[in-house]
């Protein structure tokens, strides 16, 4: 795949690029800001963006609002930001604005090299990745805000693990079930959430969304 890295601590960006060349990736630029990650977007028409949040020069949530941008002039660019922090507001934002081929992990992941490799596999091939301590968060959130309230304890376990990226045989393994439990899961969790079946958009993305937003 061809990547462009926006990551401000040098040695960082350095070692991420690294790892995706020893992944047989190309690295097409690696960059230090948002705007500079717009601009290598738009030179290089990169398979997929790997952006830290916050970057200079405030810190606050350039990377973010760079990917964001990105997706609307690039849609087929698929988006993975990174963050030090667990921050679910930027979780939301990031996937409300582009449901499909986007990610948001917490840079300890990245010392899982096949985590995070199939992180970015995921979101080129248009899919989600969430980190599963984000998942956790949002989970609580929702609970308490009674947004999820029409699903089992279950099937908020499955739509958990939906949220993170996993296949349904990925949930089967990860929860000790069957496929076809897993499927059956799946199948109820679409109708209570209020998600009817359409030739034009993915279910299962949706869910995730109605997750995150709840």
């Amino acid at each position: 795949m061809r990547i462009v890295i926006a990551e401000d601590d040098a040695l960082y960006r350095a070692g991420l690029a690294r790892l995706l060349e020893d992944e047989g990736h190309q690295v097409c630029a690696a960059v230090a800001d948002g705007a500079a990650l717009l601009a290598a977007a738009d030179e290089h028409r990169p398979d997929v963006v790997i952006t830290d949040i916050r970057m200079p020069p405030a810190f606050t949530d350039e990377g973010l609002r760079a990917a964001i941008g990105l997706r609307l002039t690039h849609p087929d660019t698929a988006v993975l930001v990174l963050s030090q922090y667990i921050e679910t507001v930027y979780a939301a934002r990031l996937l409300s604005a582009s449901p499909c081929g986007v990610g948001y992990l917490l840079k300890d992941r990245v010392s899982d090299v096949d985590e995070f490799i199939g992180a970015v596999a995921r979101v080129a091939a248009g899919g989600t990745a969430l980190d599963p301590e984000v998942v956790r968060h949002l989970l609580s959130a929702s609970r308490r805000s009674g947004g999820l309230d029409p699903l089992t304890a279950r099937e908020r376990d499955v739509l958990a693990l939906m949220a993170e990226g996993r296949s349904n045989a990925g949930i089967a393994t990860a929860l000790v079930l069957t496929l076809g439990t897993v499927e059956k899961h799946v199948a109820s969790i679409f109708p209570k959430l209020g998600l009817s079946a359409s030739e034009t958009d993915n279910r299962r993305v949706l869910a995730v969304l109605r997750y995150l937003r709840s």
